[in-house]
């Protein structure tokens, strides 16, 4: 008889009930030998090297421990590290790569929830939503009823710059469709062609911004993405202008964008910030123009769950010799998240 794969799971016990609920645990099993009794954030201890040793899928997710060489040591029978999560840049080391392992990531299944936060941002944003709860929140019976007026506001007929062709980028792409807006799309690495077919206008990132009534963030943190939104492309933003970034908080110059949003003239949604989190009476937190929230975007409560069903379609996958849906090459880890 074919022995059974061996899976393991390397992920944080607060995470590991809502990404494999226990029908999810039931398909798996159906799949592999796997204990949903233990479960490691440490590989370090007898009983992480019993378990390593016998693995040939582990199953990592949020607060699993690093893949590196002294795992692999540990782990000859590894053939698959099948990710319940987002990105796995910092999960695993070249040396997977090298002894020829397969890595999948949920980052697909995580970026649903993420496009979705964005839209409604986008659509709560343009219609200076935050601003004006404040001043509905602050006004006192006598005083002027200045958070009625919806001058200049909703996102019909808005121009929205998105800001990279990544996979939560798309997804924006694709939802910003069922409105009547005009999208405006800058990524050097998406061709003429590509971009009509995305149904939208190519343009360099400072005309992006000069034109952008909506400007939202979905790129990668490389380093020549770094503060790619500065002071100088502040500037260039229309009066009004509102700033989404639901990607990494260095892709914005944090002082820059303070003081541009103190002035008033444009406002900023910001689920990331660089640093994160901001230190306790960041002057962020207390302007009546920027929601600032805790990186919250991605997958959360219920939607965790369907992390875990991709993760386990994975390991249906990878076990019947079917290429994977989430595979992760080499060469695409200097541009993800």
């Amino acid at each position: 008889m074919l022995r059974r794969p061996v899976a393991v799971f390397a992920i944080a016990p607060w995470a590991f009930g809502d990404v494999f609920p226990a029908d999810l645990l039931t398909r798996l099993r159906q799949l592999v030998d796997i204990d949903p009794a233990t479960t490691f954030t440490s590989f370090e201890g007898p009983e992480a090297a019993a378990a390593l040793a016998e693995a040939n899928i582990l199953l990592t997710g949020w607060g699993g421990p690093r893949v590196d060489e002294a795992v692999l040591a540990a782990a000859p029978r590894l053939r698959a590290v099948i990710h319940a999560a987002g990105t796995v840049k910092a999960r695993v080391a070249p040396a997977v790569y090298d002894r020829g392992i397969v890595v999948s990531s949920a980052a697909d299944a995580n970026a649903v929830p993420v496009a979705d936060y964005t839209l409604a941002m986008l659509v709560l944003g343009a219609k200076r939503v935050f601003t004006r709860a404040r001043r509905y929140a602050a006004a006192r019976e006598d005083g002027p009823r200045d958070w009625l007026s919806g001058d200049g506001t909703g996102l019909h007929d808005c121009t929205v710059g998105v800001i990279g062709a990544s996979r939560i980028g798309r997804l924006v792409l694709r939802r910003l469709r069922a409105f009547d807006v005009e999208v405006l799309l800058y990524d050097p690495h998406v061709s003429t062609a590509e971009a009509a077919a995305l149904g939208v206008e190519p343009v360099s990132l400072d005309e992006l911004c000069r034109r952008g009534d909506l400007v939202t963030v979905h790129a990668p943190a490389l380093p020549e993405t770094r503060h790619m939104l500065d002071a100088r492309r502040l500037a260039l933003l229309p009066d009004g202008a509102v700033v989404v970034n639901t990607a990494r908080g260095s892709l914005i110059d944090t002082e820059a964008l303070t003081a541009a949003c103190a002035t008033g003239r444009i406002s900023a949604i910001l689920d990331v910030t660089d640093p994160e989190p901001l230190p306790p009476g960041h002057p962020l937190f207390a302007l009546p123009n920027v929601l600032v929230t805790p990186h919250l975007a991605g997958a959360q409560g219920r939607e965790m769950r369907r992390l875990g069903e991709f993760a386990v379609a994975e390991v249906g996958r990878f076990v019947n010799g079917v290429p994977l849906l989430g595979q992760v090459e080499p060469a695409q880890l200097p541009y993800i998240a």
